[in-house]
């Protein structure tokens, strides 16, 4: 007989089933699911010099500056801690060691994403000295979940479990110290806001404290507790009034209650909008009708912020109302409110304001059509984070620079969609004029504003580092510089890369085209960088032509599941500023390796056309390929070229024949009904020299150069959207625009027809076409593209999709008239396109598709980041634009009066293109702005013909004014802002 031996494994290792369930799977079979959890001795505590544990990072003595713990300590904190003090944490001056244990990383995840990632860069991060303790796996902390227990209270025990065993296992386990008679033991000390928990950890001989006392003891105190935020920032459940305080807004309703009432129709869900003309009224735009739901007044908008997620109860129908018709502004109205609500002075200021307030509401002339009114009864996702603000002065107790007493003052945040912020804070007077971003805690149902906390200074306001960076927080834009993962990814050679030799055995040659003999060239705007795309024509034998748009090949460079795709990704898009770039790839990519740069060799994605003469496409072929750009023109320099008759040869002859065909397929598009639509586009010209001030704002000059390239693009993106949809019809990545309800255009519509005696037919996009082809005023050539940019403003905006979560009837994009679009053209810039070019690269055979492009969910979540950031790019970009105006128009007034001795006035013919009761709003074509010129006095105001009379004149929308354009600080932004008030018909400086 064989004699068997067993042996005991010297580690622990245990099975408990962590989770069972019930799932239903695709084919409708319902399944039992156990999750099974392998328990261990050997998970690392993280504590250099242990004993028994190999892997560690945190200091053996913890930290040993806070004086409640002399003997040295580590602080574990909640999940609380870091759902409510992100701010604080992530702070250089708060680098206390922290243990985060796996429970709390999990539980941060589940309750808010965002945390989550901030919370996993952090763990990454060399300064912070954060170790993640895997809790769940380790024998002697693992838990599991005890009927009746709620997973809070779990969670809760678990994390009490796990302080107590760190401080058992920090006493057996620390080496001894030559010349002492026993060890000194720092202490893990349970971090944690809830007063119950504390107790309870105190009574079993932990060590606890609460974020506020544990700030309070450090060195740098003064400015680490201006981050906290306000206890219970993180609910949106009803709250109780603060006792002896009026509640001045309704409570929310119960989460189960919403989510029934939802469910029956009797509610709404919807993002709430704010108003930024009237600081008294928002909207909330719902399925069930085709108009926004509005929201009249403070008590029924109940605390919700722009781009919260709200649900609205709506009114009966003989309790609906239009929207006002005049501008109400917050900062006027609100100029002499009390920052500090304690005491009963506030809560008399409080009746004041609301008297006040009410009044406006009375008072406020409603005469347009009625839509449906209600009013919030519930949060079910805010969009709190923090916000670009400046300190309000006129809110200080205090202008006492050396004072380090605590002051209640207003934060006035940037964006006018949004109320002042109370802020609770030691360094206001050293705050005063400068950029500061405040994130919102909570909103009491006592409270007329929000409460939040400092987390940091920008810089001084005006000052153009400070004015871009608060841009960009502002639409959230990731500007991060590269990490080092990142770069990680690029090729080892840098710049010095090139396209090796052609050869068989090269990956870089693999399935590739050799194009480089081909007259390839690229027209851009003036200094581009990031040259994205390059075009080619030219004459077959057999009389048809050949035509090529060529892209940069970033998916070579840009692999899935790399940090770098990841990042990519994220970003979405690059961001153009007037004087900067926030690039989505790194430099040696976009502007170098990636750019179809002139006489260089480089690698593509070529889209290859025979078309016929009169632009009939033959057929389509797609390849990966080598090019050779022949010369790099601005659209300028290719209009000139293809204008001179001198110039006759392959290249110039190349352009005219592309332009032919673009004018052509241009022709096709608008007889499919595609539509000519306009923006506000200027140029603005800065100083050569180091300062890149700003001098000079015109109009862009628009060229068939323009229209060349634009031509060309459509036409790649449509082939390549077939393509794709064709092979993986469940997950192209494509981009539609869906047609706007035909109510969008009832207004102008309305004031066409009464002030110009127009039609505007909008039953279709072909019809709209036609209709503003037709917007034609003689007397001024401007009118129709005032009525174009007027019509686009009505427009839904075009949108990222998969192709497999909508159905194929809404694939088309609207205005350009085509049943399919994707973006292909521009991959340096955009991450959608870069998705494209992988799902085109395997439609053709050329490389495999990534799995998560298989993945219809994982599609959707990409797209979703994709849209968000694409829509804040744009809002960016136009942002900057309006800022550098004001400093251009600035600069010049500044000029002329160094010349002069005086400032001459600055005269702008515009278009009236709004009427309210107490103001215009006009356009001036030639800045590219828009402007509201608001008169101190009541005038005639007549809604429905869209007229303002002043004594004998009368103004209306479309009408041409002259207006002086001024710069002034703006109350919110504290940027130089445009002022603009009339000079003809009349002179408002009188009024």
């Amino acid at each position: 007989m064989v004699e068997i031996t067993i042996l005991k494994r010297t580690r622990t290792e245990a099975v408990v089933t962590q989770r069972k369930f019930f799932k239903k799977t695709a084919r409708g079979k319902v399944i039992k699911v156990l999750r099974e959890r392998y328990l261990r001795d050997d998970v690392s505590c993280g504590i250099n010099d242990c004993r028994e544990c190999e892997e560690a990072s945190l200091p053996v003595s913890g930290d040993r500056t806070h004086p409640s713990f002399p003997n040295g300590h580590f602080i574990l904190p909640d999940t609380n801690v870091f759902l409510c003090q992100m701010d604080l944490i992530e702070s250089p001056l708060f680098n206390p060691p922290i243990i985060l244990l796996q429970t709390v990383l999990e539980e941060v995840r589940h309750r808010s994403l965002p945390l989550y990632n901030r919370l996993k860069t952090l763990t990454k991060m060399d300064d912070k000295k954060i170790w993640v303790f895997y809790n769940e796996f380790r024998s002697e902390t693992a838990i599991i979940r005890e009927e009746g227990e709620t997973p809070n209270d779990r969670n809760d025990r678990g994390i009490g479990k796990a302080t107590a065993w760190y401080n058992s296992h920090l006493a057996v386990n620390r080496p001894p110290i030559r010349g002492q008679t026993a060890p000194i033991i720092p202490t893990v000390v349970l971090m944690t806001e809830d007063a119950a928990n504390r107790n309870k950890a105190e009574k079993g001989g932990i060590s606890s404290i609460s974020v506020r006392k544990y700030v309070e003891g450090m060195k740098d105190a003064t400015q680490l507790l201006d981050l906290l935020a306000a206890e219970g920032s993180n609910e949106i459940e009803p709250t109780k009034a603060v006792s002896g305080r009026q509640a001045l807004y309704p409570e929310y309703l119960p989460t189960a209650t919403l989510a029934a009432g939802v469910k029956a129709g009797e509610l709404h869900q919807g993002h709430f909008n704010a108003n930024q003309y009237n600081y008294l009224e928002g909207s909330v735009p719902v399925p069930a009708f085709t108009k926004p739901v509005l929201l009249i007044g403070r008590e029924n908008m109940n605390r919700a912020v722009n781009g919260d997620i709200v649900v609205v109860e709506v009114f009966d129908k003989k309790e609906w109302k239009a929207p006002a018709d005049e501008v109400v502004d917050q900062e006027s109205t609100l100029k002499n409110d009390d920052a500090d609500e304690s005491g009963e002075e506030g809560e008399g200021e409080d009746d004041e304001l609301l008297i006040k307030e009410r009044k406006l509401l009375q008072s406020e002339k409603r005469t347009s059509e009625k839509q449906p009114t209600g009013r919030i009864v519930g949060i079910i996702k805010r969009n709190w984070r923090a916000y670009v603000c400046h300190i309000d002065s006129t809110s200080l107790t205090s202008s006492n620079a050396t004072s380090l007493s605590q002051q209640t003052v207003f934060a006035t945040p940037v964006s006018r969609l949004l109320p002042r912020i109370r802020l609770r804070t030691r360094q206001a007077p050293t705050l005063i004029g400068q950029k500061i971003l405040v994130t919102i805690d909570r909103w009491d149902v006592t409270s007329r504003y929000p409460e939040g906390h400092f987390v940091r200074a920008l810089g001084k306001v005006e000052s153009k580092e400070a004015e871009q960076e608060s841009l960009l927080l502002e639409f959230e834009v990731p500007y991060r510089p590269f990490g080092k993962a990142i770069l990680d990814c690029l090729p080892e050679q840098g710049e010095q890369w090139v396209v090796p030799p052609r050869s068989d055995m090269s990956p870089e040659w693999k399935n590739r085209e050799d194009l480089r003999d081909v007259l390839i060239c690229s027209i851009d705007p003036p200094g581009c960088q990031d040259i994205d795309d390059a075009l080619h024509a030219r004459q077959l034998p057999i009389g048809n032509i050949e035509a090529g748009v060529h892209i940069a090949d970033v998916s070579h460079f840009v692999h899935s599941d790399t940090p770098m795709d990841s990042e990519a990704a994220s970003r979405g898009t690059t961001v153009y500023l007037v004087d900067k770039r926030i690039d989505m790839l790194p430099a040696l990519l976009g502007t170098n390796l990636c750019s179809l740069r002139p006489f260089v060799e480089r690698l593509a994605f070529s889209a290859i056309w025979e078309m016929t003469q009169d632009a009939e496409i033959v057929n389509v072929r797609f390849t990966k390929s080598v090019i050779a750009s022949k010369a790099a023109f601005t659209y300028e320099e290719a209009q000139i070229r293809k204008d001179d008759p001198n110039r006759q040869d392959e290249l110039t002859r190349s352009i005219r024949l592309l332009n032919t065909l673009a004018q052509k397929l241009k022709q096709k598009r608008m007889d499919a009904g595609a539509l000519n639509l306009a923006s506000p586009e200027v140029k603005i010209h800065l100083d050569s020299s180091e300062s890149s001030d700003p001098i000079d704002v015109e109009q862009k000059e628009l060229r068939e150069t323009n229209s060349l390239v634009e031509e060309f693009m459509l036409l790649a993106n449509v082939s390549v959207a077939r393509k794709i949809e064709e092979t993986f019809p469940q997950t192209a990545v494509l981009r539609r625009h869906l047609p706007p309800p035909r109510t969008n255009f009832e207004k102008l519509q309305d004031i066409l027809l009464k002030r110009k005696g127009m039609k505007l037919d909008v039953s279709s996009s072909g019809a709209l076409a036609a209709s503003l082809d037709r917007c034609i005023d003689p007397k001024e050539p401007a009118f129709n593209t005032l009525v174009r940019i007027m019509a686009t403003r009505c427009m839904l905006s075009a949108e990222y999709f998969c192709s497999g979560s909508v159905g194929k009837d809404t694939f088309g994009h609207y205005g350009l008239a085509s049943p399919i679009y994707t973006h292909f053209t521009s991959p340096i810039r955009r991450y959608a396109d870069v998705l494209a070019h992988r799902q085109l690269s395997a439609a053709i055979g050329c490389s495999p598709l990534h799995a998560s492009l298989h993945s219809k969910p994982h599609v959707e979540r990409v797209l979703d980041v994709v849209n968000r950031r694409h829509r804040m790019a744009q809002m960016a970009g136009r942002a900057s634009v309006e800022f550098y105006v004001g400093l251009a128009l600035k600069g010049r007034g500044e000029r002329e009066k160094k010349m002069s001795g005086e400032a001459a006035e600055v005269l702008e013919e515009a278009f009236v293109i709004r009427t309210f009761r107490n103001g215009v709003g006009v356009f001036v074509s030639k800045l590219g702005i828009e402007g509201l010129v608001m008169f101190k006095k009541d005038m005639q105001f007549d809604a429905d013909n869209y007229t303002i009379t002043v004594g004998e004149t009368t103004i209306a929308v479309f009408d041409k004014v002259t207006v002086r354009v001024e710069v002034e600080k703006d109350k919110n932004t504290q940027r130089g802002r445009v002022k603009m008030t009339l000079v003809h018909p009349i002179d408002t400086r009188s009024l």
